[in-house]
């Protein structure tokens, strides 16, 4: 049996010298080695463009699952949450380490127009707490920490209950790639395409936004127990509307999280 480099001396054997005829040049062996040389490189290329988040290994579909959420990745996604000080500003690491799955998988199929940016809102959390978090994960620093409301039907100072539904007025949870802004009803606002079927997929249907409302943020929560709710729309300050807009659009990541059995069960991005 001819190992490859038998192959490989056998076939550029006819090169080592002036060619003499184009029968020459034209080696029957060449298709060889350029096959060869294709097997070796296409999984090489193949493997160095996987992702930027190791530790999640690919599987058939090319698509995450619960047992590819390696040690790896969570040593990764616990390193990154310390140094971005996430922990300090609110958010738990379990709500983190399930935004930076599905950012993955977004990233694997190619959802994401921008890649550095993560948003994760955590109505895990009261209403009265800044708990929507805009991370660069390149720069692994927070971008945007503050309010956030939920819908109105979802609860009043935490959020219980969630719902794809029309007219439920309720929030939706899972995963959303963020896409363009415009100008409507509540002013500056930027549209959203929930992922997951049957869970948010309609909240483009819907006319679920981010937008900013009065009846968010520190001087409403002054005057109230908790801040106001909307119909479905993760609501911020109108105060931070711009900015935060002009951070998120246009393709990024956006994760709605609550630690909801039946989400977490369901979801295909995070089970896929």
């Amino acid at each position: 049996m001819y190992n490859i480099l038998d192959v490989v001396a056998f076939t550029i054997r006819p090169y080592r010298k002036p060619f003499k005829s184009m029968k020459q040049f034209f080696n029957p062996s060449l298709p060889i080695l350029l096959c060869l040389f294709a097997i070796i490189a296409v999984p090489a290329s193949a493997n160095n463009y996987h992702h930027k988040i190791p530790g999640c290994n690919k599987i058939k579909s090319g698509a995450l699952s619960m047992k590819a959420f390696s040690k790896e990745f969570e040593e990764t996604a616990d390193s990154l949450y310390n140094e971005i000080e996430l922990k300090e500003a609110g958010l738990s690491l379990q709500a983190f380490e399930y935004a930076l799955r599905g950012y993955n998988y977004l990233q694997q199929h190619h959802l994401l127009g921008k890649s550095n940016v993560l948003s994760i809102c955590d109505f895990s959390q009261s209403s009265r707490n800044k708990r929507m978090y805009v991370v660069d994960l390149d720069q692994k620093k927070i971008l945007i920490n503050t309010y956030v409301a939920h819908g109105r039907k979802s609860g009043s100072e935490f959020a219980k209950s969630f719902s794809n539904s029309m007219q439920s007025h309720k929030s939706s949870l899972g995963f959303y790639v963020t896409d363009k802004s415009y100008y409507g009803e509540h002013g500056l606002a930027l549209k959203i395409r929930g992922l997951e079927q049957g869970i948010n997929n309609h909240a483009f249907a819907r006319n679920i936004v981010v937008h900013g409302s009065d009846y968010v943020g520190s001087d409403f929560i002054k005057m109230n127990k908790f801040n106001g709710r909307s119909f479905g729309c993760p609501a911020v300050p109108a105060s931070e509307i711009d900015d935060l807009i002009e951070m998120i659009k246009d393709g990024t990541c956006l994760f709605i999280y609550h630690p909801t059995k039946k989400y977490l069960a369901k979801s295909k991005i995070l089970n896929g």
